[in-house]
């Protein structure tokens, strides 16, 4: 099914750059139908089309969006039903073709709910049929009505609370990694948690949420100095990696989606690429890894443009650190 953009896409298009380069997309969705995003379905095929765009992608992962939970039994054990719905999604695409789609899985749980957590992180290992990686909890939210929040509606302060790292807790001694998402305003708390959870692996996703819109917007330098400060403290916990991507969406306050033409790759680069400069410069490459947060990126740009933008930026890097942000940094991380 093509997105509902797709003519517009369509008017911007590239060759793949180093189109021979092993990719490993450590962060996409699979949702069956959805509202609000440019790409109501994606599913294998729907992945599968943005992989012929020309870029050497040979394993992804998949990161939970709410999609097709339980709709019986326990209300905590129903983002199982995700889980299950993507390993079959998973056997697919292992059965056949090159690329190895949701070879890793990153599903959900209702970790403030504390302890009652650990019999859902056990049936969400056992629903991934050895893919399962971890879990990504949002708490993106902002007093500003014109900001969205997580679709959960989560408190502020989730992070912080006693139930929520009562259920954290459980994670670490399953091999199981936390992703953060949250946005810039709150880094201040993902430091505290990472710093009190000392063993357990987290990623950042999309650089900790930096707004561009509602009271953030026609602020980008001021915004990008308040990121500056909150994200280093966290880039100092070393059990902390960072995806590079996700600044493509509308929340970020670019404004692609606006224009007569997507952006071309330099465009998009030239854009935010004092992120990407800092984000590097504060983890290292050993601790960074592209991500193309698909579909959702898909509201500004092709999935062959954003990997050519990721691709211009490294341009000049060694084929070591180029071969750990593309693939080997994620292909460790989630174990596909």
């Amino acid at each position: 099914m093509a997105s509902d953009n797709a003519d517009w896409l369509a008017l911007t298009q590239e060759e793949a750059l180093e189109p021979d380069l092993p990719i490993c997309d450590p962060h996409h969705h699979l949702w069956e139908a959805r509202t609000g995003y440019v790409q109501p379905r994606y599913l294998l095929d729907d992945v599968l089309e943005d992989l012929t765009g020309g870029h050497n992608v040979v394993s992804t992962v998949f990161i939970e969006c709410g999609a097709m939970f339980r709709t019986q039994g326990p209300e905590d054990m129903r983002p199982v039903g995700e889980t299950e719905f993507v390993a079959d999604i998973a056997a697919m695409s292992a059965a056949g073709g090159t690329a190895r789609v949701a070879a890793g899985i990153v599903g959900t749980a209702y970790l403030d709910r504390g302890d009652s957590a650990a019999a859902v992180l056990d049936a969400q290992i056992e629903a991934g049929q050895g893919r399962f990686r971890g879990i990504r909890q949002g708490v993106t939210w902002h007093e500003s009505a014109q900001v969205p929040n997580h679709r959960t509606a989560p408190p502020p302060g989730l992070y912080d609370s006693a139930g929520f790292r009562a259920g954290l807790a459980h994670l670490a001694p399953r091999g199981l990694t936390f992703e953060l998402w949250c946005y810039h305003t709150q880094l201040d708390e993902a430091e505290r948690l990472v710093r009190d959870f000392p063993d357990q692996t987290f990623i950042l996703d999309h650089f900790g949420g930096p707004l561009g819109i509602g009271p953030y917007a026609g602020r980008a330098d001021e915004v990008f100095a308040d990121w500056c400060r909150a994200v280093a403290p966290v880039a100092a916990c070393p059990n902390v990696m960072a995806k590079l991507g996700g600044l493509a969406m509308e929340v970020n306050g670019f404004g692609w989606h606006e224009r007569p033409r997507p952006p071309t790759s330099q465009e998009l680069m030239a854009a935010s690429r004092r992120y990407y400069d800092t984000a590097l410069e504060l983890f290292g490459t050993d601790r960074c890894l592209f991500e193309s947060n698909f579909p959702v990126e898909k509201v500004s740009c092709s999935y062959t443009v954003l990997w050519n933008a990721f691709k211009r930026l490294t341009a000049s890097f060694s084929a070591a650190e180029k071969a750990a942000l593309y693939h080997d940094n994620a292909a460790y991380l989630y174990r596909v």
